[in-house]
This record gives structure tokens, sequence and C-alpha cells, in this order.
């Protein structure tokens, strides 16, 4: 996986070269969890994300029911297609072909192309044939130019194995659930030895939802140290290992102060590793209980 372009010398976000020769900004905002809805109807009188306000790459999927908000943000944003950088994803819950929920998808959000779609989960499949199938899938979507990028989104080794046995095109980038309470052992290796980017989210869980746990302290020392707010601790520990971050919020400003401010500064080695070392004597898992179980460490 190529490193991205140290802070100081470019505009923030740099971006991160992926396998298959495209580029991904270093920094994403999440459209999930974020401005989640239960039904899938557009109420126009709802509050829309919009892409110009924070970073110019966002991630969602389908079962966030937001596809056709954030089409209608894209639109009225006024920014050009080429500086955007739109993710979403195959949910295989909606029983529908895989071809035919992308092109959904693509109608919603009033695209003619993604720049990256992933498989949202292995347990979508109920065998290893039915996961490379699906694989296979993504694969000829790619062929068609309507996705330059796919990837797989909460692989763990064991799956992403599955897909490299019969797969074409490896994938570029596996999204997974990643802070200093949830690093999960050698995966981030695993994925770096087969040049795969890693994009994380819930990065700041341990701000969040897991408060009180041992990193505070650290991140609260690192952020006197380096005059930023301990989110942007949490989020420059993640880009200092080479990784993408996703984040969200509903604050405006706290968004503008990222971009402002995590091209300013960089971690040493030596903060990483203190950061991952006492954020291995905790373990909190955010997301996907049901398939992982909160103890599950990987």
């Amino acid at each position: 996986m190529a490193s991205s372009d140290a802070a100081s010398k470019g505009s923030f976000p740099p971006t991160l070269k992926l396998n298959d020769g495209n580029e991904i900004p270093v920094l994403a905002y999440g459209l999930g969890t974020a401005n989640y809805k239960s039904t899938s109807g557009y109420d126009q009188g709802q509050a829309q994300p919009r892409p110009h306000q924070h970073t110019r790459r966002t991630n969602k999927s389908p079962v966030y029911g937001n596809e056709e908000e954030l089409g209608a943000a894209i639109k009225a944003s006024g920014v050009p297609r080429s500086q955007l950088f739109v993710t979403t994803k195959a949910h295989g819950e909606q029983q529908k072909p895989t071809q035919e929920a992308f092109e959904l998808s693509l109608q919603k959000l009033g695209l003619d192309h993604v720049d990256l779609y992933l498989l949202h989960g292995p347990w979508f499949a109920g065998s290893d044939e039915e996961l490379q199938q699906k694989w296979a899938d993504l694969e000829a979507i790619k062929a068609s130019g309507k996705a330059k990028s796919i990837g797989v989104s909460n692989f763990l080794q064991e799956h992403v194995e599955v897909i490299l046995k019969t797969a074409k095109v490896v994938p570029a980038i596996n999204q997974i659930e990643y802070h200093p309470y949830l690093q999960h052992g050698d995966l981030v290796a695993f994925h770096k030895k087969h040049n795969i980017a890693v994009s994380c989210y819930g990065p700041l869980l341990p701000l969040t939802r897991a408060k009180g746990g041992p990193v505070d302290a650290v991140w609260s020392e690192l952020a006197g140290k380096y005059g930023v707010s301990e989110s942007e601790i949490g989020l420059r520990w993640i880009l200092d290992q080479g990784l993408v971050a996703l984040t969200t919020s509903s604050n405006k400003g706290r968004l503008q102060d990222y971009l402002a401010k995590l091209g300013t500064f960089e971690l040493t080695q030596e903060d990483v590793a203190r950061i991952a070392e006492v954020g291995n004597r905790y373990h909190f898992r955010g997301f996907w209980l049901n398939k992982f179980g909160p103890d599950d460490r990987r």
C-alpha cells in the first residue's frame, strides 16, 4: 500500500494510491450512522449532507437509506463531479442481484459512476462459492467502468483469502472498524502484504462511545503537545499508519477544523506506537456485534 503524501508537502487531505492506480483521499465523511434513515423514502425537508462543506469524499450504503439525499446534495453543491470521491456498497440483504442493486444505487445518487463500490460484509454470502461469485459481480461492474475501484468491508483475513483464491481483480480496499481499542491483530499487516488499502470507520469511538478507557489520558496529553483537539489526535493516529480515516459529525465547525488542522502536524512513530500499546490494554467493538460479538478482537 502506497503511503500518503506528508502532511507538510501539499494541500489537505492528500491522497493514497490504490493497487489499481486510482487515488483516494485519506479523509472521508461517512453518511451512514451520521445520516441513517430507517426508511428509503426521500423527504426534501430533511437536512441534506453537503460534501462541499466537509470533505469531498463521501461514503455510504443503501442500508442507510440516504442515497437520494446524497445525490441531491451533490447536485446542489455545485462541486464538479471530478472533485468528488463517492463510495457506496452492495448490501446483500436487499435480495437483489448485485448488478440490479448497483444500478438502483446509481439512479438514487443521480450519477453515472461511483469511485468505489464495496461488498458491505462477508456474511451476506451463504458460502465461499457465493462470496466468490459476489466478488465476480463487482469485477464485472468495475470492467463496465461504472465503478472505478472495488473493495470489501468488514472482512477478516479468512474472508479476503476466500476472494483471493478466484479473484481476477484484487480488492483495492477493506473498510473496517478500527481504533485503538480494536486493532485486529495482524489484519492490517496482512492487507499491506497484499497491497490492499485499509479504510477505518469509527476511529473516534474511544471519545464518543468508550469514554473512560486508557487511551483518554494519552490523547489528551498529545492534544496539548501539538495544540490540537483529542479528535484530531485520534484521526492523525489513523493517517500516520498509512490508513484512510472515515469520520462523521453533525458539527460543521468541527469538520472544518479537521481540514484546517490535520495537515499541520504529524505524530511521531513513538506517539503512534504508544497509542497502539495503551489501546491494546482495553477492548471495545461498536458495530456489528451481532456478527462478531463484543469480545471478538479480530
